[in-house]
């Protein structure tokens, strides 16, 4: 049986809580916004029977703290990059969902030397088009809209999903009603709503989505890359993940038939034999323990005054830029 363990690992002015099993070449499952590391519960177990699994809660979703300052890509970015020195891992196959896709993808443009595979799951950063539900939480009164929305009683809020999901199925997939309504929950955390509506804003607007990894994707030539999404996510487009796959040298694909915006959580058998395949098939850039050096953490620790800028950054250690958003 495998051991999991609950850590809580120094980044910056708070602790990000993790999730850590197994043993073997390490996995960083980085979760979407307003989520938390157990939307990863139903595939953990297997990934860490061959794998080094790490969970982290972002910072100021799920247990983590909560520190005043940046929320943007980049900066989430670095706290994994931290997470990832602090438990002695020089790089890592990074494994995003939803916002956690975009994170994913801004760490493999900050920290190439870290990045092993690149995973993406319905992922954010992809094309500018998004759900209204999620755009709408960036217009002035949103923060009341969601604290109400939130305080509603669950049995309420699953109903309410349930019932837009069967009369307006353009807007939520029907299998997506469950996690949708625990990631609302969640918002009733004074906290974490403050994080959610935050985090939001660095990376949507009423028209949709505002930053995009697409004209940063030559730089993933030799990475090996997994696109996987589902055919009825109405959160994000699967149309986004077809386009980028041809633009990328030789990805792997996975389309997950009836599934929306959650796989992992919602057609998790699927979503492990595609990962399994594209784990087996392909070679780490970095061999478990080969990676580039470890830098002292209190060095590593980001810049939160970096500013968007092109190009790759020239030192782990630096300030690091983000990925520009669409003008």
């Amino acid at each position: 049986m495998t051991t999991t363990t609950e850590r809580r690992v120094p980044v910056g002015d708070g602790d990000v809580v993790c999730t850590i099993a197994g043993a073997g070449e390490p996995l960083l499952l980085v979760h979407g916004l307003g989520a938390s590391r157990h939307t990863w519960d139903r595939v953990l177990g297997e990934l860490a029977a061959t794998h080094t699994v790490i969970a982290p809660d972002l910072p100021g979703h799920g247990d983590s703290d909560a520190p005043a300052g940046d929320y943007s890509l980049g900066a989430l970015a670095a706290s994994l990059r931290d997470v990832l020195v602090a438990l002695g891992h020089p790089s890592a196959t990074v494994v995003g969902h939803s916002l956690g896709g975009g994170v994913a993808l801004q760490f493999a443009y900050q920290f190439p030397e870290r990045t092993d595979r690149l995973v993406l799951i319905s992922s954010g950063g992809l094309g500018p088009q998004l759900t209204p539900a999620l755009r709408v939480v960036t217009v002035p009164g949103a923060p009341a809209l969601v604290a109400g929305v939130a305080m509603l009683p669950e049995r309420v809020t699953r109903w309410f999903l349930s019932m837009v999901a069967s009369v307006a199925p353009g807007l939520l997939a029907p299998a997506d009603a469950g996690p949708v309504a625990e990631s609302m929950r969640r918002l009733t955390d004074r906290r974490q709503r403050r994080t959610f509506l935050r985090t939001a804003r660095t990376v949507i607007n009423w028209r949709g989505q505002t930053v995009s990894a697409t004209q940063h994707l030559r730089q993933l030539d030799g990475v090996p890359v997994l696109l996987a999404w589902g055919t009825d996510d109405k959160t994000i487009p699967p149309h986004h993940h077809r386009t980028v796959a041809q633009l990328l040298t030789n990805p792997h694909v996975l389309a997950i038939d009836g599934a929306g915006h959650y796989p992992q959580e919602t057609a998790p058998d699927q979503l492990l034999r595609g990962l399994r395949q594209f784990l087996d098939s392909t070679t780490s850039l970095f061999p478990h323990g080969k990676g580039m050096p470890l830098p002292n953490l209190r060095r590593a620790h980001v810049d939160r005054r970096h500013r968007c800028i092109e190009g790759r950054p020239q030192k782990d250690q630096e300030a690091v830029p983000r990925i520009p958003g669409r003008r």
